[in-house]
């Protein structure tokens, strides 16, 4: 009787550290619960989420796992992404997604509590906004993909057109705090050069075409906007206008040169996608610790010239990538066009 019983408790001790192991880390036939919340439906941004999803399909495959992804977009409103956040948290999701800065501080602010592990997704600059302490080690239950910028490398490119530009536009957001680094970087550089420059912004479409009117008033040459949201959801709204003028728009994404601005430059946003697929994936199932998985950053070396434009200014694309060429890892050609095929 006495050996049945010590039996039993081992076999009891044995179930017991078995249960908390597997509390720790789900199995790999796990089924996972992901929040994913977008800024606001541009080109850009829409591109991201279409290539996390599906390289998140292909995992599920791969990795015989489950990801019941939940989704969302709060357009540029504050108080309906404070609703999808909540909504996240009561589903007691495993894991939020936000997409673009705005989107991820408001879910580390609303997850120092719960822990929920964040990643997001086209954060130009992570440390500067405070959302991570650092790009190698981030800290607390947050980190992810970054679309930093390089600006001086889109100023080369404009007086890689024209060395003798003397007065440039600067367009943004001025509450697109992924804006502010940048829009300085482009101040400091255009000084140093000698260069005159000046600003206007807006928060939405019909601010946005009102100071591209002041820039044509103002005699720019040429304007540049960094990965900024609200100028890339209006660009199909100005595009024409600058044309009309003979302003080039240079920006920081592909998606601006697809929507009819002159050039995008930046990273690879279907790539970012994917990436940020792949860091949900390992804290999910291969138990990743956010506070020290390093930002992820990409390649800012691709410029995207949008033909049409070039076509209707007179302006040669083989002649403009020859002239890019020093400054860039390649150069691609785009038509206008509203979304990514």
């Amino acid at each position: 009787m006495k050996k049945k019983i010590i039996a039993l408790l081992m076999t009891l001790a044995i179930t017991v550290s078995l249960c908390g192991c597997g509390a720790a880390k789900k199995s790999a036939d796990s089924s996972y619960k992901i929040g994913i919340c977008n800024y606001v439906d541009d080109a850009s941004l829409n591109q991201i989420v279409e290539n996390i999803e599906n390289r998140l399909k292909e995992i599920e495959t791969d990795k015989k796992v489950t990801f019941e992804i939940a989704y969302d977009n709060c357009n540029a409103d504050s108080n309906v992404l404070s609703q999808i956040i909540a909504n996240f948290n009561a589903d007691k999701v495993d894991l939020m997604v936000g997409v673009a800065t705005p989107v991820a501080m408001s879910m580390q602010a609303a997850t120092e509590d719960s822990k929920i592990p964040v990643v997001f997704a086209a954060v130009s600059d992570p440390v500067g906004t405070g959302i991570v302490e650092s790009m190698d080690a981030p800290g607390s239950n947050i980190t992810g993909t970054s679309d930093q910028l390089d600006t001086d490398a889109i100023m080369n490119l404009i007086l890689a057109q024209n060395p003798d530009i003397s007065k440039v536009g600067l367009l943004y957001d001025a509450g697109q705090d992924s804006s502010t680094g940048a829009i300085n970087d482009a101040k400091a550089f255009l000084e140093s050069h000698g260069i005159e420059y000046v600003e206007h912004t807006g928060t939405n479409v019909d601010e946005v075409s009102l100071a591209v009117d002041a820039f044509i008033s103002d005699g720019v040459e040429a304007i540049f906007t960094p990965s900024d949201n609200t100028i890339m959801t209006a660009e199909l709204s100005i595009y024409e206008k600058l044309a009309d003028a003979g302003i080039l728009h240079y920006a920081g994404a592909d998606s601006f040169a697809l929507n009819g601005a002159f050039l995008g430059y930046g990273v690879d946003y279907a790539n970012l996608g994917r990436e940020t697929a792949d860091m949900i994936a390992e804290i999910l199932i291969n138990g990743a610790d956010p506070a020290s998985t390093p930002v992820k950053t990409f390649d800012n070396g691709t410029a995207t010239i949008n033909t049409d434009i070039c076509d209707k200014l007179g302006l040669s694309f083989d002649e403009l990538s020859e002239k890019y060429a020093p400054f860039c890892t390649k150069v691609e050609k785009i038509e206008t066009a509203e979304s990514f095929e």
